[in-house]
């Protein structure tokens, strides 16, 4: 199981920052069924025990930073606990998953039918279609708030939904897409030269003088819901290479839990 996630998701794809790979677990131990999440906490965790998984792939690594103790008086340390009484190994495939091809962003992107995808951001000499975001044609042009409806029904629901910047009629044809925080990537959208730009954790200032210096039109989705399609693209090919038992998580692991406007839309 782990020399087939790793060899679909390397770890020298990471980020020098990241934590990728095998974080609780043998290597060798058998496993019958796997839960895929994007985010190891005590809600999946304990999906994965009342579904009796032997292995949680998570997406966002549950010790990205370093810590000097995982002791059950800690929120990380419970979990570490838990899982280790409970014989259930985690797995993270974060920013090598994000640059997979295929990857987070080529699920999110067939979320909203986008075709003749390629790289935002290519990878460096890679020559195999990987790299950061995606982009991609729409099956027929419509508005900035008609795609902005149609996001919001593709997408995982969450309170957060998804908002747009930019002239409610403006009329997209190209997206680009980006699974996850996107915020770093505004300038490779604009010198893409696509219409919109869908990611997540979208910022203020940054926004703002994006569309001040001409970039396309932003959407702003839950972080969660821009990353939860790839689970199923992950179930798949796990089930389909090694004939194993895969649940995919649906519970929403958005921090965000109510939303409320008095506000209309602008014109």
């Amino acid at each position: 199981m782990v020399a087939e996630l790793d060899r679909r998701y390397p770890p020298a794809w990471a980020e020098s920052w990241d934590r990728v790979g095998l974080v609780l677990g043998e290597p060798d131990a058998p496993v019958r069924r796997v839960l895929c999440v994007v985010d190891c906490v005590p809600e999946t965790v304990a999906e994965a025990l009342d579904v009796h998984a032997d292995l949680i792939v998570a997406h966002h690594p549950l010790l990205l930073r370093g810590v000097s103790s995982v002791a059950p008086t800690t929120y990380k340390g419970r979990i570490v606990h838990q899982l280790i009484k409970n014989d259930v190994a985690l797995f993270v495939a974060h920013t090598n998953a994000d640059v997979a091809n295929p990857g987070v962003s080529d699920a999110l992107a067939a979320r909203l039918g986008l075709r003749d995808l390629r790289p935002l951001r290519p990878a460096d000499d890679s020559g195999d279609g990987r790299g950061t975001g995606r982009i991609g044609r729409l099956p027929a042009p419509m508005t900035l708030a008609d795609l902005t409806r149609a996001a919001a029904k593709a997408l995982p629901p969450t309170a957060w939904g998804v908002r747009a910047a930019g002239p409610p009629d403006r009329v997209v044809e190209t997206v680009a897409v980006c699974g996850g925080a996107g915020d770093s990537f505004l300038a490779d959208a604009t010198a893409a030269g696509v219409d919109a730009y869908l990611t997540a954790d979208l910022r203020h200032h940054p926004v703002s003088e994006h569309l001040a210096a001409g970039g396309p039109a932003l959407l702003d989705a839950a972080h969660w819901a821009t990353e939860r399609p790839w689970l199923d693209d992950l179930a798949a090919h796990l089930r389909a290479t090694l004939d194993v038992e895969t649940v995919v998580s649906d519970v929403d692991t958005d921090p965000w839990t109510v939303h409320h406007s008095l506000k209309e839309p602008r014109p």
